[in-house]
């Protein structure tokens, strides 16, 4: 009997954790909506450029981009830290300013980094957006307060989410009105140097009570999870998946409930 009601309050304790926030009025606008993952980009499109995000308008999708605060304070678009990748270059993103983004191309193309500001004024309110906060181990509280000072402005429907716990719950502290969504995935297969509890916490998002999310947004092959199932079908928290790219994960995400984030196919 003794283990039973130890089980009975560690099921209780787990379900209470993994509460979300369900009655931000926003979230209507949201749902819906297909997101193209950093923007629509293709051959001779990179991703997160303003051209992919121009055509994924064109296409009627939303979409989903990386913010990362940059050593003069503004906000570039961009998915690594790192240029290596996607500009062939040794640098880091949150080393750079404005002026030494222009020396960068993207994947070969003539596009450049763009900065959040005009990423906003390309789409103007046309389409909602999925923002992530990308933070380093010391920025996160400067990188969600210049995204929101800039936002305050912007009269589009979006919303922030990000991977580290702490812009969460930034955000629930200082802007409750912006809807927040918490980003993961099953991190105890996962390369990170996360400690191997922090990887358990975060894959069953043991710290929802902290942070309250509106949205949990989950890796599509990591979604069966006891954790998805309280938060989503006992507490009515809105999911968000990711990454698609076939038809058949596409469909299924969308008889599921979730939101769906899309590559390298069009819905």
């Amino acid at each position: 009997m003794a283990i039973i009601v130890i089980l009975i309050i560690l099921i209780l304790l787990f379900a209470f954790l993994v509460k979300g926030r369900t009655d931000h009025p926003g979230m209507d606008a949201l749902r819906n909506w297909d997101y193209a993952h950093r923007g629509l980009h293709a051959a001779n499109v990179p991703e997160n450029s303003l051209g992919a995000f121009a055509a994924a308008m064109r296409a009627g999708y939303g979409m989903e981009l990386d913010v990362h605060l940059m050593k003069d304070g503004n906000l570039a678009v961009i998915h690594d830290s790192s240029l290596k990748r996607t500009a062939g270059a040794e640098l880091l993103i949150e080393d750079m300013t404005v002026s030494d983004l222009r020396s960068y191309t993207l994947e070969g193309t003539q596009e450049k980094i763009p900065l959040l500001s005009e990423v906003l004024d390309l789409v103007n309110g046309r389409v909602p957006l999925i923002i992530e906060l990308k933070s380093t181990k010391d920025n996160y509280a400067s990188l969600c307060k210049t995204t929101c000072d800039l936002l305050d402005s912007y009269e589009g429907v979006y919303c922030m989410e990000s991977f580290d716990p702490r812009c969460v719950a930034w955000l629930r502290k200082n802007r409750k009105e912006i809807i927040r969504g918490q980003l993961t995935e099953n991190f105890l297969k996962s390369n990170t140097s996360l400690p191997w509890i922090m990887k358990f916490v975060m894959r069953h998002q043991l710290l929802n009570v902290f942070t309250r999310p509106d949205f949990i947004a989950y890796r599509y092959s990591d979604r069966k999870t006891i954790s998805n199932f309280l938060c989503r079908k006992l507490w009515g928290v809105q999911g968000i998946s990711w990454t698609f790219r076939t038809a058949e994960d596409y469909q299924t995400a969308k008889q599921e409930g979730w939101i769906p984030i899309f590559e390298n196919f069009m819905p």
